[in-house]
């Protein structure tokens, strides 16, 4: 072999080398761009939702403060009025009845998670999830045993309350909810708390080994709702 040969060789080699070390830097720097564009439109999409976050939570504070300002009112205006003082007290009821007002009493508890079990080992992964129907069973079988309010991890049920499923997650009046969810019911201990009977809907549950726990209470806080009423037929 000639050296012309070798060299055009050796030439040869270190071109190619040098063609692919440079197609190599290409998608290297091509592979950081996109991630410094995907993570820039992510954190001003972080930006974003946090000062609209933030607007929300000044909202509510004003809404908060109107209404402090408005109680005292109704204070001072009944104070020493009889009549007045009746339909402040029936406000007063109207508002805890549908939920526009804090209560507390006794009452129970219930949390469910999803199942610790490893879904390979079994043929239905979703029946160790704890579905949006799941939670509605609950709900409704609580109202049947005369629950007088209810809250969804510390989200009030009201009329206008929707429990759906949103993916990996529930939205309950809007809000996104995960697993485990805590369910606080104000009544009758002793009946709310025949839900874990045998046959009952968290016994069901309990047989898809999702994780159930019940107690019961003497001291429940369930909050007021937060969100606003919309009313498209009522008249």
């Amino acid at each position: 072999m000639t050296n012309k040969v070798k060299i055009s060789i050796v030439l040869g080699i270190m071109c190619f080398a040098l063609t692919l070390g440079i197609c190599i830097q290409i998608k290297t720097v091509k592979n950081i761009n996109a991630k410094v564009s995907q993570n820039y439109a992510e954190n001003n999409l972080r930006a974003e939702v946090l000062k609209y976050k933030e607007k929300y939570d000044n909202i509510i504070q004003e809404i908060e403060k109107i209404n402090n300002q408005l109680d005292e009112q109704i204070q001072k205006a009944s104070t020493h009025n009889s009549e007045l003082e009746d339909r402040k007290n029936e406000i007063e009821i109207g508002n805890k009845m549908i939920g526009l007002s804090e209560v507390k009493g006794s009452g129970v508890i219930i949390t469910v998670a999803d199942s610790d079990i490893d879904a390979n080992l079994v043929l239905d992964a979703s029946s160790l999830l704890v579905h949006d129907k799941d939670i509605l069973n609950i709900v409704n079988e609580l109202k049947n045993a005369g629950a007088e309010a209810i809250s969804i991890n510390n989200q009030r049920l009201v009329l206008t309350t929707s429990i759906v499923c949103g993916g990996n997650v529930i939205n309950i009046n809007g809000e996104r909810i995960g697993s485990p969810f805590t369910i606080k019911a104000i009544g009758l201990p002793e009946t709310l708390a025949n839900l874990k009977r045998p046959g009952g809907y968290l016994n069901n549950l309990e047989e898809r080994k999702i994780k159930v726990k019940l107690e019961k209470s003497d001291n429940i806080t369930i909050p007021k709702f937060n969100g606003i009423f919309s009313f498209k037929y009522i008249k």
